[in-house]
Formats: structure tokens, C-alpha cells, sequence
């Protein structure tokens, strides 16, 4: 599996973003999609994920309420909308798919295949 992130970029505070992640294969409506972020000197962290259906959704505190995942399995991609920007979004965005067929993960270590990262960066 490989996966293309695009879609970051430098945005003023308050405004908004749409990312996506393109994946190869055939079997992407069987993964699990979440999104992680890392900013400099901070450990990656979890942002939001999706399961394989698209019936579940999983948001962390932070970005409850201004982003929204979505994913299109006929065009295996995955959308994070993010609304609302702050500065402390500015991060490396990864995306990243569990193949397991396992409940739908928060922690890095459910993700068995990473994408490249884009960089997001929110101006105050």
C-alpha cells in the first residue's frame, strides 16, 4: 500500500484546508484511514480517523468541531477538512491505513502504512 498526502500549505488563522490521501490497491475500502500530525519538537499525535465503511469517525479533543473526515472508496482518498485553523495546528500531516482488519485505532501503532506527510502552517 502507498499513500500520497497533498493539500497542506500556509493559511491565516481562522481559515481552512482540505488534505488528501490517495491510496494504491485494491483493497482500500477494507482499511481503516486516520490522519496524525507532528510539530516540531512534539510527538506525533493523533487528529482523526475513519473506518473502512465510513460509518465511524474518531476526532481528537483539539480538532472536535472544525474538522471533518470523510472518504470516497471509489477513488480511494481520504479527506480531512480542517476549519477554523490555529497556529497550534501548524504540524507535518501523515496520513496512515490499517490493513488489519481490526477496529478503527487512535494510537500510531494501529497504522501498518504511512504516507509521505504535508506541511500545514497556520499564521497568527
Amino acid at each position: 500500500v502507498q499513500l500520497q498526502a497533498s493539500g497542506g500549505g500556509l493559511v491565516e488563522t481562522g481559515g481552512s484546508l482540505r488534505l488528501s490521501c490517495a491510496a494504491s490497491g485494491r483493497t482500500f475500502s477494507l482499511y481503516n484511514m486516520g490522519w496524525f500530525r507532528q510539530a516540531p519538537g512534539k510527538e506525533r499525535e493523533f487528529v482523526t480517523a475513519i473506518s473502512w465503511s465510513g460509518s465511524r469517525t474518531f476526532y481528537a479533543d483539539s480538532v472536535k468541531g472544525r474538522f471533518t473526515i470523510s472518504r470516497d472508496n471509489a477513488k480511494n482518498t481520504v479527506y480531512p477538512q480542517m476549519n477554523s485553523l490555529k497556529p497550534e495546528d501548524t504540524a507535518v500531516y501523515y496520513c496512515a491505513a490499517d490493513s488489519r482488519l481490526r477496529p478503527t485505532a487512535t494510537p500510531p501503532q494501529g497504522y501498518d502504512y504511512w504516507g509521505q506527510g504535508t506541511l500545514v502552517t497556520v499564521s497568527s
